[in-house]
């Protein structure tokens, strides 16, 4: 707008140049003067429309930058949703990673489970058989005698076989026999070599049913009855799983850490550091 009043200050200010001549007041010196500084005016009034833009070049470039802004408001609202989306599959994949860890912890166990049981199995003492002499004769087929009635609950039955017998239920998954089996076994040969293993496969009887109070009272009377047993790092650890069962942690996480501190070379203690990394718990080594 002032640009335009400037615009018609110029021809007024010439009309005011020669009426100012007509009167002879002012000299023709100063009337070129006044017309070349008018002139200027004029040129640098020219030279300035000329760069300056027009309304539409000033809606052009309004309008260039609001796409651009959209454009670039879309662009981040597709990146918010990736990021989202990108989100979402992590939190899955680590779902998935945290289940796969604890299968294979679970499996870790069973192994070590099993690798137990086959060691118990092949330490167990095997009747000493005659070598065969090819030459021999056989001597006549009899007929056996009468088995004499046990006394004092099953004081005359082979233990051997009735260990046996005991822990092929077990193996079978027939735990309640087994446990009947294995009591019967302690009733009548406490003071035997297997009293401490067949004391620790009823508590693993029970832990197998989930039965984890009892499982921890038996993992308990073998680690107080047979302290010396080859069955005492097994028991602790299993006593720590059911503690840990059971929701009761300070004394599953005690029985864990005693298991490392007294058998840190033992497949015992590598399960039990295992167990204690899974429920957030530093073992010390």
């Amino acid at each position: 707008m002032r640009t335009l009043r400037r615009i018609r200050f110029i021809p007024l200010a010439g009309c005011l140049v020669a009426a100012l001549a007509a009167t002879g007041c002012v000299s023709p010196q100063d009337i070129e003067s006044i017309q070349s500084q008018l002139s200027d005016i004029q040129r640098q009034m020219l030279q300035f429309q000329k760069q300056a833009p027009s309304k539409q070049e000033v809606a052009d470039l309004e309008s260039s930058v609001g796409k651009q802004m959209q454009s670039l408001l879309k662009t981040e609202a597709d990146m918010q949703v990736k990021l989202q989306d990108l989100s979402s599959q992590i939190d899955e994949l680590q779902a998935k990673l945290e289940d796969t860890n604890y299968r294979l912890s679970q499996l870790s166990q069973q192994i070590a489970t099993t690798n137990q049981e086959l060691k118990s199995f092949r330490n167990q003492p095997r009747p000493q058989e005659a070598p065969v002499d090819p030459t021999a004769v056989a001597p006549p087929v009899q007929q056996p005698p009468a088995a004499a009635p046990r006394e004092g609950g099953g004081g005359g039955a082979d233990p051997k076989s009735l260990y046996d017998a005991a822990y092929n239920d077990y193996l079978k998954g027939n735990y309640d026999l087994a446990m009947r089996e294995f009591q019967e076994y302690l009733a009548n040969f406490p003071g035997t070599d297997l009293a401490d293993n067949a004391t620790y496969w009823i508590g693993e009887s029970y832990y197998r049913q989930r039965r984890f109070r009892q499982a921890a009272d038996q993992f308990d009377a073998v680690l107080s009855k047979y302290p010396r047993s080859d069955k005492v790092p097994s028991a602790l650890l299993k006593k720590g799983y059911s503690h840990l069962e059971l929701g009761e942690r300070s004394q599953g996480v005690v029985q864990l850490q005693h298991v490392i501190r007294q058998y840190p070379t033992s497949d015992e203690a590598n399960l039990a550091r295992q167990r204690l990394r899974e429920i957030g718990v530093d073992s010390g080594r």
